[in-house]
């Protein structure tokens, strides 16, 4: 289950401050995390609201028609939200958002009494959706609490947008999930700097694990993903080499991709690392697309490559 905003995507070749050509599609990272699980084998559910209007409609069935369960995507007050976004193979990407007011930002606690929660396997749930709304942030926190008592797992991505909300507010939703998270997955230094004042992997690993996740999997671009497991023992640390990919052409969604992957496959009963592994391989096969969902990786295609990339 994923719970965030569905955005349409106006995507450029060029970085945007050059850009005069733009390609109309469906991203933003809830979306982008649904499709990538759903690509990688989950039953997977997107919970949202969409604007009444013809893009609300095309969003729902993009979804629908990339299997993604789409009973919890609802026409509400407000418009669809929608960004802009140049591609740069290195990564400095720069987002305008176009969300202010929309429908997805006016849902919260109430909107979720009829989704079936207490019998999700693994939540998806965001630092985006809760920089969207107050509304949204107490959804993402009854969604996490509920998740949790009931026995699921639940992923929280800290996906830190300056353009959305503070460092400070975004450590204060963070801390606020992490007692119900089975796994936190903060970039270096891109989240773990503004939130934990952490520019080191271990130290944003250690600093996530003391906020009260069980697990933490710091991703790292091309230098891979350090898990990071509270035990009995204490904490124990593992490095994921990262997959290096065939082609480059844009790294919009790739942490989308990582953390819908991861959350599959951590539903299917996989061990964490190996769900990490394919996170990994479903990021680098993103990274040949334009876009948030412009290359989706499947399942037998994660498998492929990671058969391939595997260590004797």
């Amino acid at each position: 289950m994923v719970i965030g905003e569905p955005l349409i995507e106006f995507s450029a070749p060029a970085p945007l401050t050059e850009a005069d050509t733009f390609q109309l599609s469906f991203s933003g990272d809830a979306l982008n995390a649904a499709v990538a699980a759903a690509a990688a084998g989950a039953h997977a559910a997107l919970v949202t609201f969409v604007g009444d209007d013809e893009f609300g409609e095309r969003l729902i069935r993009f979804a629908a028609g990339r299997g993604v369960d789409t009973r919890w995507m609802r026409r509400g007050a407000g418009s669809t939200g929608a960004y802009a976004v140049g591609a740069d193979p290195g990564g400095d990407r720069a987002f305008a958002y176009m969300r202010a007011c929309s429908a997805a930002s006016r849902m919260g606690p109430a909107d979720l009494t009829d989704v079936p929660l207490g019998e999700t396997a693994v939540l998806l749930v965001s630092g985006i959706t809760s920089a969207l709304s107050d509304s949204c942030a107490r959804a993402v926190r009854h969604a996490a609490a509920t998740v949790h008592g009931a026995g699921g797992g639940v992923v929280y991505d800290p996906n830190y947008r300056f353009r959305l909300t503070g460092p400070q507010a975004a450590r204060e939703a963070l801390e606020a999930v992490a007692p119900y998270a089975a796994l936190v997955t903060p970039s270096c230094p891109g989240d773990s700097g503004p939130l934990l004042g952490a520019d080191d992997p271990e130290k944003a690993a250690r600093a996530c694990l003391g906020l009260g996740a069980r697990a933490v999997a710091v991703t790292l671009g091309p230098e891979g993903v350090l898990v990071g497991e509270r035990g009995a023992d204490g904490v124990r640390l593992r490095r994921v080499p990262a997959i290096p990919a065939r082609k480059i052409v844009d790294q919009t969604g790739a942490g989308d991709a990582f953390a819908g992957t991861l959350a599959a496959r951590m539903a299917a009963g996989d061990e964490l690392a190996d769900a990490v592994r394919a996170g990994t391989a479903a990021a680098a096969i993103s990274l040949e697309g334009q876009g948030g969902t412009g290359r989706v990786a499947t399942g037998e295609e994660i498998r492929r490559l990671l058969d391939g990339t595997r260590s004797p």
